[in-house]
């Protein structure tokens, strides 16, 4: 029923019976039952079949809730998150475990119960900056200094507008626009000397420039 308010909530037309159906793999009779169900409970679902229901505007769903195959995804993600050797992530992800965990019914698998494992290792070299300078920096658009030792040993100092970070098996990447060069440019976390926030912003460019960055690499976030 939580899926038929999901579905409901995000049509941008009325959905037949059918069409439910199809999308939750039940029977068209399921369907009506669990319809009628909902709008007994004064869910304001509108509509009859072979017209197409609706979900009224303004309507709090219920608890949030996850299907066994979505708290398996939830699982395998953030544990995942202990590869890539963010301290902050890896906090981060705990918490959200616990959060999940704390509105799944008593009868649920926890995401710490599920049966499905990660291994923890990975090449990705330690990194001599905090990474959550880097995640703050592109959520607020904020203009980085960075000094940069590359693979010859040269030291470069760069101002960076950090639009994402990578994270490949073995390095962390963040990919943004450097001033110098005037392009795309991406640089190993664990090759950053020293990071220095500025008090210059590039707020209302971000999602631009990482769509224009995506496009050119063949990147994509999430």
């Amino acid at each position: 029923m939580f899926e038929i308010i999901q579905t409901l909530r995000h049509a941008k037309a009325p959905v037949t019976a059918e069409m439910l159906a199809r999308t939750l793999e039940v029977t068209k009779r399921t369907v009506y039952r669990d319809i009628a169900t909902l709008q007994g409970q004064r869910v304001p679902i509108e509509g009859e079949a072979g017209i197409g229901y609706i979900l009224r505007p303004g309507f709090d769903l219920p608890p949030l809730m996850f299907t066994s195959q979505e708290v398996e995804a939830i699982s395998v993600g953030l544990a995942l998150l202990d590869r890539s050797g963010d301290a902050g992530l890896r906090a981060a992800a705990k918490r959200v475990s616990q959060k999940i965990n704390d509105v799944l019914p008593e009868d649920a698998l926890s995401v710490e119960d599920t049966p499905l494992f990660v291994s923890g290792w990975n090449a990705i070299p330690q990194s001599k900056i905090d990474p959550e300078e880097l995640r703050a920096s592109i959520r607020e658009e904020r203009v980085l200094d960075i000094s940069y030792r590359d693979e010859q040993d040269r030291i470069t100092t760069r101002a960076l507008k950090p639009l994402a970070i990578i994270y490949y098996i073995d390095a962390v990447v963040v990919g943004g626009w450097c001033e110098l060069r005037r392009d795309f440019r991406h640089f190993r976390v664990d090759r950053i000397i020293t990071i220095a926030q500025t008090a210059r912003s590039f707020k209302g460019e971000g999602m631009a420039l990482r769509k224009a960055w995506e496009c050119e690499t063949g990147h994509h976030t999430l």
